[in-house]
C-alpha cells in the first residue's frame, strides 16, 4: 500500500493530466454530431496504430514485469480498438453502397 501511495505522490501532476484528458475526451465525443462519427472513427485507428507501434517499442524496452504486463495490455486494447473500428466503419461504407437486384 506504501508503494501504490508513493507513485500516486511522486506522479500527482500526470495522474491529474490523466484525469482531465479523459474528462475533456468524454466531453467533446458527446458534442459531436453523428454524421462526423465515421470519419473520426477512421481518424482515430490511424492514431491508434501509432500507439500500438509505440506500446510495443516501449514494451520491449522494459526492464521490469509490471511495465511489459502493462504494454502487454496496451497492445491488446489498442489493437481491439482499431479492429473494431475497422470494421464498424466498413459497415458503415456498405450503407452507402447500391444494393443489388
Amino acid at each position: 500500500m506504501d508503494q501504490i501511495l508513493e507513485f500516486i505522490s511522486q506522479h500527482q501532476n500526470i495522474i491529474y493530466l490523466v484525469a482531465l484528458m479523459i474528462f475533456l475526451g468524454v466531453e467533446l465525443i458527446e458534442k459531436v454530431p453523428s454524421v462526423l462519427h465515421t470519419p473520426l472513427m477512421s481518424g482515430a485507428n490511424a492514431i491508434h496504430g501509432v500507439v500500438i507501434i509505440g506500446a510495443i517499442i516501449i514494451m520491449g524496452q522494459a526492464d521490469d514485469l509490471f511495465a511489459k504486463v502493462l504494454g502487454f495490455i496496451a497492445v491488446i486494447l489498442g489493437t481491439l480498438n482499431v479492429v473494431g473500428g475497422f470494421v464498424v466503419t466498413d459497415r458503415m461504407l456498405d450503407m452507402f453502397k447500391k444494393k443489388k437486384k
